[in-house]
C-alpha cells in the first residue's frame, strides 16, 4: 500500500497511480489536500488521468482526513511504514529488509513528510544522491523505492 500526502501536482498524482498500477500495489489512500481522481461533483479529473493513462481506474484509492490515524490502523494490521524521505534517521534504501506487508509514504514535493509523520513512521528510507541536485521528483522516488524495496 501506498500513502500520498500532500502532493500538491494532479500530473504527479497520475504517475504515482501509474507506477502503482506497473508495481502490483492495490491501495492508495491520499491525505492532505492531494487531489483525488474523482473531484468533489464526482467528474474524473483530466489532469491526473492524462498522466495515470488509466490506471485510476484499476489501484484502489481512497481518501483520509487523518493520517496519523490512517497510519495507527495500518501498523494495527502489520504493516510495516516506510517513509521515502532525507532525514537525519534515515536508511539507505537498498538496505532496508521489508517485511511481508509494507506502507510506503511519500509527502510534498517541496516540502517532504513532516517530522511528525516521520516519527510515527518504522522506517525512514533514502535514495542517495550522486548528483549536484538534493532530491529527485516525488514520482520518481516512489517508482525507485517500489521497484527496489518491494521486489526484495
Amino acid at each position: 500500500m501506498v500513502i500520498l500526502h500532500n502532493i500538491r501536482s494532479a500530473e504527479n498524482v497520475g504517475a504515482m497511480f501509474r507506477t502503482c498500477d506497473a508495481a502490483g500495489v492495490d491501495k492508495i489512500y491520499l491525505t492532505g489536500y492531494t487531489p483525488a481522481p474523482i473531484d468533489r461533483f464526482g467528474r474524473k479529473r483530466k489532469d491526473i488521468a492524462k498522466s495515470a493513462l488509466g490506471a485510476e481506474e484499476y489501484v484502489g484509492w481512497e481518501q483520509k482526513k487523518s493520517l496519523p490515524a490512517l497510519i495507527a490502523k495500518l501498523k494495527n494490521e502489520n504493516f510495516q511504514v516506510i517513509a521515502i524521505e532525507q532525514d537525519e534517521s534515515s536508511v539507505d534504501y537498498k538496505k532496508l529488509k521489508p517485511k511481508t506487508k509494507n506502507l510506503f509514504i511519500v509527502g510534498a514535493e517541496v516540502t517532504g513528510i513532516p517530522k511528525s509523520i516521520l516519527k510515527l513512521c518504522d522506517v525512514v528510507a533514502e535514495i542517495p544522491m550522486r548528483g549536484k541536485k538534493e532530491s529527485l521528483n516525488v514520482s520518481v522516488s516512489l517508482g525507485i523505492a517500489l521497484f527496489r524495496i518491494r521486489n526484495l
